[in-house]
């Protein structure tokens, strides 16, 4: 029998209201009070994330400020981001459904499977995923500069990435797809970034290596159905609740918005 989902489909908002809403998502998940929840997004306006551990002197704020970027703190670890041009999913579960079974590398493994069946249906044949050797792992601040383990890989460059945060009662795993544009814009906005040719060797965007413009419709339809074929999902289309709206107003005023906690490390 298939797992019952819901899918939101939640447009383009700022950095702070998408990191809040896929917190406030993910508790109500944990708590029983929603089923297991899909989340696709955007970014409006273009915005860096950081990795919760990652510093802030990391940030060309200056830069960030002239470029009208936001800069945010996500709640999952991982490198820097910069969001633009993109499909973001969030994906919320139970810490003991199924799909989240296991340690942090099974669960991301399995997600893996239906990033890559995705990419197949837009016209990606060889994604993959699969471990990655620690010599070519990314050293820099950049979260697209060179794969990690289980993320997802096509045409030659990574294509997806992912970070996922996994509480007692919860797992909460989300990621970016970039759409187009140039892969190495991030690094005019942070200090001691790789060389832009060193980012675009490693990352490249989805009509890079279809040759082709995918719109985030276009990517939002195939990630539903490659998820409900590969993970045995049925998706009821539905929206944010009362509760988890609240929830998310509360954690962008006193987190994912409020500047003291973005620059707390």
């Amino acid at each position: 029998m298939a797992f019952e989902f819901r899918i939101i489909l939640d447009g383009f908002l700022d950095g702070a209201t998408n990191m809040a809403r896929d917190e406030a998502i993910s508790r109500a998940v944990s708590a029983g009070e929603q089923n297991p929840t899909l989340r696709l997004y955007g970014w409006m306006p273009p915005s860096i994330s950081l990795g919760q551990s990652q510093r802030i002197r990391t940030v060309d704020e200056q830069a960030c400020r002239a470029g009208g970027v936001d800069v945010v703190r996500r709640p999952t670890g991982g490198l820097a981001i910069l969001h633009t041009d993109e499909l973001t999913y969030s994906l919320s579960l139970p810490i003991h459904h199924p799909i989240a079974e296991g340690d942090v590398m099974t669960s991301y493994r399995r997600i893996a499977g239906a990033i890559i069946a995705t990419l197949q249906r837009l016209g990606v044949s060889d994604a993959n995923a699969d471990t990655v050797a620690k010599e070519d792992k990314a050293k820099g601040p950049v979260c697209f500069e060179a794969p990690s383990d289980y993320e997802v890989i096509g045409g030659g460059k990574k294509l997806v990435g992912s970070a996922q945060w996994r509480r007692v009662d919860g797992v909460l795993q989300h990621g970016s797809l970039p759409l187009t544009g140039d892969i190495a814009r991030i690094c005019t906005y942070l200090i001691g970034a790789p060389a832009a040719e060193n980012v675009r060797a490693h990352a490249g965007t989805l009509s890079e290596v279809l040759h082709r413009t995918v719109s985030w419709d276009e990517a939002a339809h195939a990630w539903q159905c490659a998820f409900a074929e590969t993970l045995d999902i049925h998706f009821e289309a539905g929206m944010l609740s009362d509760s988890e709206l609240t929830s998310s107003s509360e954690l962008r005023s006193s987190r994912y918005g409020n500047d003291a906690w973005t620059r707390r490390r």
